[in-house]
C-alpha cells in the first residue's frame, strides 16, 4: 500500500502502459483517475479496478485542449481534495521518415505528445506547488536515440526528455516539493506498437521486428507491467530524491 491516500491522474489510461499503470497504482492504494480520448476504454479499466476492490474514476480527456486540462485538474481537486501524481502517458506513434512525413502529420504528433505533456505538467505544477507531488512524463528510448522510420515520434519524445528537466529545475528553484521525472520505455508489447507495425509494409514490418528483437539484449519485448512498476516507483515516496532523472526500461536496447 505504498500509494495509500494518494490521488493519481493517468492520461491514456485506457490501454497499454497507461492501463497497466492505473492497475498497479490502484493495487498499491492510490485513487486513480483514468483518462482517455476513448471513454469506453477508460470506463473498462476503471470498472476492472473497482471490481477488484480498488478506487478508480474514468474521465474523457483530449490532451490537446488547453481548456480541457484546466477543467480536468480543477475537477479532480474538487472531487478528490487534491492531486499527488500526474502521469503524462497519452501519445500517438505514427511511422514516417524525414522524407515521407507530412507537415500535418508532424504537427499532430507534436500537438499530442509534446503540447499535451507541457499543458499537463503546467497545470499539475499549479495544483501541487503548495503540498508537493510527482509528475512523470512518458518519453521513450527513442527520445534518447533516433529511429529512421519514426522521425516525428522520436523528435517528440526527445522534447519530452529535455522539457522534463527544465520543469524539474524550475520546481526545485522555486522550492516546490514537486518531483518531475521521465520514463523511457523500449519496445513494449502494447496495442500502440502493434498498430504502428501494422502501418508498415509487410517487408518493412518484418525487417523492423527482426532488427528490434536482435537489438534487445534481454531477447524479448517488454510488458506493460515492466514499465508500470517503474512508474509506481517514481510515484511513491521511495523515489523522493529523484527529480529531472531518466528511468530507462528497455531490456538493454540503448545500452
Amino acid at each position: 500500500m505504498r500509494m495509500s491516500g494518494k490521488v493519481a491522474l493517468i492520461t491514456g489510461g485506457g490501454s497499454g502502459i497507461g492501463e497497466a499503470s492505473c492497475q498497479r497504482l490502484a493495487q498499491e492504494g492510490a485513487t486513480v483517475i483514468v483518462t482517455d480520448i476513448n471513454l469506453d476504454s477508460a470506463e473498462r479499466v476503471a470498472d476492472a479496478i473497482n471490481n477488484e476492490g480498488g478506487q478508480a474514476c474514468p474521465k474523457y480527456h483530449d490532451v490537446t485542449k488547453e481548456k480541457a486540462w484546466v477543467a480536468l485538474i480543477d475537477e479532480v481537486i474538487d472531487q478528490f481534495a487534491g492531486l499527488d501524481v500526474l502521469v503524462n502517458n497519452a501519445a500517438i506513434a505514427p511511422t514516417g521518415s524525414v522524407e515521407d512525413t507530412s507537415l500535418d502529420d508532424w504537427r499532430s504528433v507534436q500537438q499530442v505528445n509534446v503540447e499535451g505533456v507541457f499543458m499537463g505538467t503546467r497545470e499539475a505544477v499549479k495544483a501541487m506547488k503548495e503540498k508537493g507531488g510527482s509528475i512523470i512524463n512518458i518519453s521513450s528510448d527513442l527520445g534518447i536515440i533516433g529511429e529512421p522510420t519514426m522521425a516525428a515520434y522520436s523528435t517528440s519524445k526527445g522534447a519530452i526528455r529535455v522539457f522534463t528537466k527544465a520543469a524539474a529545475l524550475h520546481c526545485a528553484r522555486e522550492g516546490y516539493a514537486i518531483r518531475v521525472n521521465s520514463v523511457h520505455p523500449g519496445f513494449i508489447d502494447t496495442p500502440a506498437v502493434t498498430s504502428t507495425v501494422a502501418e508498415m509494409s509487410e517487408d518493412m514490418a518484418k525487417a523492423f521486428r527482426e532488427r528490434i528483437l536482435a537489438g534487445i539484449p534481454m531477447g524479448r519485448m517488454g510488458r506493460p507491467l515492466d514499465v508500470a512498476n517503474g512508474i509506481l516507483f517514481l510515484s511513491s515516496d521511495e523515489s523522493s530524491y529523484m527529480t529531472g532523472s531518466e528511468l530507462v526500461i528497455d531490456g538493454g536496447f540503448i545500452a
